[in-house]
């Protein structure tokens, strides 16, 4: 199932595990990652410098950082969920590293990063970056578990600008503007 446009969402329904995964190559140091809301209220950020964890709280691993240095080629990063069951929201970001440490824009529009999301039944959900939006830091997809009707992965496409990872809040705010 194709996402290419902003706003547009599939059910994902009840499901075991979701793989993400993002593959580029840009020469461009683009790193994937979740921030998190569990529907106890608790926010946390999967990343390379915070792989995560498959087997406890928030059930989600990166395999780990490719690109680094701008090098272009066959990048993949995969981001594994094993269970949605305490999250409320996960949403997928992609940002490019050295810009995000200058404070400067990314380099989007010229890459060619693609975002996949699949399920444990081997249904495959593609995200396309929908927005002309300027920015280091673009919000992908967001998978909303706050319904009890079932779970459901949106094209969200929207970005914004970080100097620096050291204020987790900057990213929230990306993401709830």
């Amino acid at each position: 199932m194709e996402l290419k446009q902003k706003g547009s969402e599939a059910n994902v329904g009840g499901f075991k595990q979701l793989m993400v995964t993002m593959k580029w190559t840009t020469a461009a140091d683009f790193d994937l990652a979740a921030a998190y809301e569990g529907k106890d209220g608790k926010k946390g950020l999967a990343y390379f410098g915070e792989l995560g964890n498959l087997n406890a709280f928030p059930f989600m691993q990166l395999s780990g950082d490719e690109g680094v240095g701008d090098t272009g080629g066959d990048n993949e990063e995969v981001m594994r969920i094993t269970k949605l069951d305490d999250m409320k929201y996960v949403w997928i970001l992609c940002w490019d590293y050295g810009k995000v440490q200058e404070g400067s824009p990314a380099r989007f529009e010229d890459s060619d990063v693609s975002l996949s999301v699949m399920d444990d039944k081997g249904t495959a959900h593609n995200v396309t970056l929908d927005t002309g939006d300027m920015g280091n830091v673009a919000l992908l997809a967001t998978i909303d578990n706050s319904s009890p009707i079932g779970v459901k992965l949106i094209n969200t496409s929207k970005a914004g600008t970080l100097k620096g990872l050291k204020n987790l809040q900057q990213l929230v705010d990306i993401i709830e503007r």
